[in-house]
């Protein structure tokens, strides 16, 4: 099977890699993905899917077979900005193939997984690989703006809830099988603003604002760890403060907050712990949840509240034994199994609706966001084996 497998994959070598730098070539920030949809459903007609459609959000869904099992290969579409450009050695737009790599933003992270995951889907069909299970491979939209938005609508509005969800976010071809969550917050303080001549005379929320900062910085070297994935972490990322001028007292101070969270962390123990630490500073300050809001490209806002759970396999999961079985048929080999350092679309199908997650993608995740952004034409085609034979070996 595996040798198979992999030759056949191998006969798509210059499709994947001409899809890819396709992909590549097209802008697709966040809530601007729309032409890079129309691309990707061009190449699933070609491919032979039984069905592609866009939904109401923006999400392009393909789908083959009809069987009672419903499978997920799910791959975000948009891509995070360019950032200086003089620092790219290459065009992140020009779908550079060298040596065998592609380069470009969002080669990595990830529209790799989506070239292969629609090549995987056309070897399976072709290879008849096909069991009682209905295959759904989704590109989905706005998961660098807010992950797991996308997924709450595909099962909340589309009414499409698999029994298993396929990550093919960069893995460099390992297996992955959860990360940690993360939550987004700010915390407000208020003051009196007076002239700056004489600040005795009003409440500088600024200087408030310090000594909770210098809480949530002692805060931050408190925090649990965990054996699998790491600890977790408290951020001030950002400070802003309203002020009637440069010479006055600043009446209200805002904090902009990212907490990466463990396993056991929840939004009620962040929240917690954060009026402890506002207690323990001595100061009075409101803590605010906040709410993404952003209208798709379709014009479409589907607010969610920025909290995204961690998730986590367990190594004798169902979906990370079979998994790790279908590895071992498609290359011979064991696999190696570990974690994300970000966050994926796995927040929602795992940590909202307890779906079984796992995740296998080509390229490695130390090039996302970055200008070296890249991906091998080799990970392609041995992702794109590997996504032919798991659904099947899921269903089972």
């Amino acid at each position: 099977m595996s040798r198979d497998l992999l030759t056949k994959a191998e006969t798509y070598r210059e499709e994947l890699t001409k899809f890819l730098g396709d992909l590549v070539s097209i802008k697709s920030f966040s809530a601007g993905e729309r032409e890079v949809v129309q691309r990707i459903r061009k190449e699933m007609e070609k491919v032979g899917f039984d069905e592609v459609r866009i939904d109401g959000l923006g999400n392009i869904l393909g789908r083959i077979g009809s069987g009672k099992r419903v499978i997920a290969m799910d791959a975000h579409i948009d891509t995070v900005e360019v950032g200086n450009e003089k620092l790219w050695k290459v065009d992140p737009f020009g779908g550079v193939v060298s040596d065998g790599v592609i380069y470009g933003r969002g080669a990595s992270d990830q529209k790799a997984g989506m070239a292969a995951m629609v090549y995987g889907a056309r070897i399976m069909k072709e290879e008849g690989l096909l069991g009682d299970f209905t295959l759904y491979v989704t590109g989905t939209v706005m998961e660098e703006d807010c992950d797991g938005l996308c997924w709450r609508y595909i099962i909340n509005e589309d009414g499409i809830r698999p029994d298993y969800v396929v990550i093919t976010e960069p893995t460099n071809l390992n297996i992955y099988r959860g990360h940690r969550g993360r939550m987004e917050l700010q915390v407000r303080t208020s003051g009196l603003s007076c002239h700056a001549s004489a600040p005795e005379r009003g409440i500088n929320a600024i200087y408030k604002m310090s000594r909770i900062i210098a809480e949530i910085e002692r805060l931050n070297e408190r925090l649990t760890r965990d054996s699998f994935l790491g600890k977790g972490t408290i951020a001030v990322t950002q400070i802003f403060f309203k002020s009637p001028s440069q010479n006055a007292v600043a009446d209200e101070c805002t904090i902009q907050l990212d907490r990466r969270l463990t396993a056991g962390e929840t939004k009620e123990t962040v929240i917690r712990e954060l009026q402890e630490v506002i207690q323990m500073a001595g100061e009075e300050a409101e803590i605010v949840e906040l709410f993404y809001e952003r209208p798709s490209y379709t014009g479409i806002v589907y607010p969610v509240e920025k909290y995204f759970p961690t998730w986590v396999m367990e190594e004798d999961s169902e979906i990370v034994l079979k998994t790790v079985n279908t590895y071992r048929e498609v290359f011979g080999e064991e696999p190696f199994v570990d974690k994300w350092t970000f966050s994926t679309n796995g927040i929602a199908t795992a940590g909202v609706f307890s779906i079984p997650t796992i995740g296998f993608g080509p390229a490695n995740e130390i090039f996302a966001h970055s200008p070296d952004d890249q991906c091998p034409v080799d990970h392609l085609v041995r992702a794109a084996a590997m996504y032919a034979l798991l659904p099947l070996r899921l269903s089972q």
